[in-house]
């Protein structure tokens, strides 16, 4: 697992390059979201592992970048992917480095 700061993922997400999965709960995005971010709670991650794409860049965001760190490492040991980013910081630092969100 790699960490990308917001400013790298906002650049890999612009070129189509990535896709960012928010794996914070219903509530938590409802307050604030990244634009274009896939939302896909960690609570249902396992049943919806179909939807995370395979031939292209995976960045996971959550809060403070604890929880993606998490999925990052299940999907990558118990799962088979790879490649996987985290979000470093989460959608705190996306705010903080002054990037929009919805």
């Amino acid at each position: 697992m790699e960490l990308m700061t917001p400013q790298q993922a906002k650049a890999a997400m612009d070129a189509g390059s990535a896709v960012i999965i928010d794996v914070r709960e219903d509530a938590e995005v409802a307050q604030a979201a990244i634009p274009g971010a896939v939302h896909i709670p960690m609570s249902e991650l396992l049943d919806r592992l179909g939807e995370v794409p395979r031939d292209r860049t995976v960045i996971f965001s959550c809060h403070s970048g604890g929880r993606s760190e998490r999925v990052c490492q299940h999907l990558e040991d118990d799962e088979g992917f790879s490649g996987l980013v985290n979000l470093e910081g989460g959608i705190t630092a996306w705010s903080q480095a002054g990037l929009a969100t919805s």
